[in-house]
């Protein structure tokens, strides 16, 4: 007898990278000088060595491809099932168990996994299709899945071209909502709308590369020389004794950023103390 597949939001690699994500967000935005134990687990999971993570990486090739004909988008389907099946399975359960037992030793699992996932539909879909594809099933879900997978692959470039515009975070919203992924962060919103756009970019890079060692080392390096130049920019024009000499230490600071082979999260809260001083010094010297 042919096995119906049933979708598990608590088993969905997709999901479960996303929900991390946001609490790896929240954890930023929350300023905590502790390590977050969501960083801990993505890093852990979520890498190029894991199943999980190589899982999660075929997700996100369904999730961010966009092709005008049906035919690239069919392929593209296939080719992801093949390596879908390369996966060891026995591996994936295993460690799907022990990431899911780590949130909820962690986190209070109700309000983890409560949350609204603004791409549920296509997440579900892709763990239907792949969860399908080492097991007897029907084929009728699994059929409406794959379909709807191609449909979201050749989506109009009108709605592709909204999201990525979110996905920038565009100059006129004054909030948190969009992030990397379309992080949600709703309670946030209100408390730090006051973000700029180098404090928004710099989470955004946080969040999608914070399973990416070097890439995340790179980021930072580029963004202490970024806070670097314009600190002393701001050093000229300070005419208080006293300031000049405070800022003078706090640019020599700003090195040790770039210190250890990994980026911690203290890092990160550092950078976004800087960039917090740098509105202060545009709103009282400003361009003069």
């Amino acid at each position: 007898m042919k096995q119906s597949v049933k979708h598990s939001k608590i088993k969905n690699t997709g999901i479960l990278f996303e929900l991390l994500t946001r609490q790896v967000t929240a954890d930023i935005l929350n300023a905590n000088e502790k390590s977050s134990k969501a960083v801990k687990l993505v890093k852990k999971y979520f890498n190029e060595r894991t199943e999980i993570g190589k899982e999660n990486q075929l997700y996100n090739i369904l999730i961010n491809k966009n092709f005008k004909s049906e035919n690239k988008a069919t392929y593209l389907v296939d080719a992801v099932i093949k390596s879908r099946q390369n996966i060891n399975n026995s591996v994936l359960k295993r460690e799907k168990f022990n990431l899911i037992k780590e949130i909820k030793e962690n986190y209070n699992v109700s309000d983890f996994f409560k949350v609204r996932i603004p791409n549920y539909k296509i997440l579900a879909s892709i763990y239907k299709v792949f969860h399908s594809s080492n097991t007897h099933t029907d084929v009728i879900p699994i059929t409406e899945g794959r379909y709807t997978i191609i449909e979201y692959i050749t989506r109009d470039n009108n709605t592709l071209n909204e999201n990525k515009k979110g996905l920038k975070l565009k100059e006129e919203d004054k909030d948190v909502r969009l992030l990397s992924y379309q992080l949600l962060v709703d309670k946030f919103n209100a408390k730090y709308s006051s973000l700029n756009d180098p404090q928004r970019k710099l989470l955004r890079e946080y969040v999608n590369n914070i399973s990416n060692t070097n890439s995340l080392k790179e980021v930072v390096s580029s963004e202490v020389s970024k806070v670097t130049k314009i600190l002393k920019n701001y050093l000229i024009k300070v005419d208080d004794k006293v300031t000049k000499i405070k800022l003078s230490e706090v640019i020599n600071q700003i090195p040790n950023l770039k210190v250890g082979n990994v980026v911690k999260d203290k890092q990160i809260v550092n950078l976004m103390r800087y960039y917090e001083l740098i509105k202060e010094l545009e709103n009282v010297i400003g361009d003069r």
